[in-house]
């Protein structure tokens, strides 16, 4: 639900002289919506839903009820999620899932049903990509995150909630985050023994993504539990956190594994 300066500022711009399709465009306020505050600012009370109790946003600022399945989500979130405005009062958040992984979109409903306070989440099916999807008013309670642009275009930062559930989740954080934009492969090179060329195949790790801020986030964490890493880069950008050393690839394959 918007509140009353943001719908007083959206009026005083119309009032300006500005068409409602101009409005609409700066605000991010639909113009039916700006219609109907023109008539009348104030809420109807059928617009007033009994809001959903919010572990955030209550009394006692208390933990996700499952900080295990939250690590995890959030992991997922800042990798492939987002957050929208819905109808109202609402926010949708989004996870996208590639076909290809059926045990991954299983493993993110789930947690999307752990974290939302209703715990509802539903599967929204798009060409080669299944979104997760969860409707609460308390999104942004839950993902502070949540801003306006790309998330590789802004500062993220994890709160010092969020932080302790990822000290004490560590492993699921990880995992979200390569069930996102990570992947496991079998990567391969030669070398001359006793004059002839071999090949030899190895496992490894990869995490991509453009924000630094989450790549720290993702490699803070990885020093935490004791995962040897290295950047990689793309055009000399940092782009790629590869795991490649055999004892930490196998601590990987142990907590993590390939996706599924």
């Amino acid at each position: 639900m918007y509140d009353m300066s943001t719908r007083k500022r959206a009026l005083t711009l119309v009032s300006q002289g500005r068409s409602l399709n101009s409005v609409s465009k700066e605000t991010g306020i639909s113009r039916a919506a700006i219609r109907e505050w023109m008539v009348r600012i104030e809420p109807l009370p059928r617009m007033r839903p009994q809001m959903e109790p919010c572990c955030r946003c209550g009394p006692t600022s208390d933990w996700p009820p499952d900080p295990a399945a939250y690590s995890y989500l959030l992991g997922l979130y800042l990798g492939d999620g987002c957050i929208s405005p819905g109808a109202r009062t609402g926010y949708f958040l989004r996870i996208a899932c590639a076909d290809v992984w059926p045990g991954l979109i299983d493993a993110c409903v789930e947690a999307v049903k752990e974290a939302n306070p209703s715990g509802k989440a539903a599967r929204v099916q798009a060409t080669g990509h299944v979104s997760v999807v969860g409707y609460s008013q308390h999104w942004p309670c839950l993902f502070p995150q949540h801003g306006p642009g790309k998330k590789h275009e802004r500062k993220i930062d994890l709160q010092a909630w969020q932080q302790e559930i990822v000290d004490a989740y560590p492993w699921e954080f990880v995992r979200g985050l390569i069930h996102s934009d990570g992947c496991r492969i079998t990567n391969w090179t030669t070398r001359i023994v006793a004059g002839v060329k071999k090949r030899y195949e190895y496992p490894r790790y990869f995490f991509t993504n453009k924000s630094d801020d989450i790549r720290r986030l993702c490699t803070d964490t990885l020093d935490r539990l004791g995962v040897q890493w290295a950047n990689c880069t793309r055009d000399g950008i940092p782009f790629n956190i590869s795991i490649a050393r055999k004892d930490s690839v196998a601590l990987m394959d142990t907590h993590i594994g390939p996706k599924y």
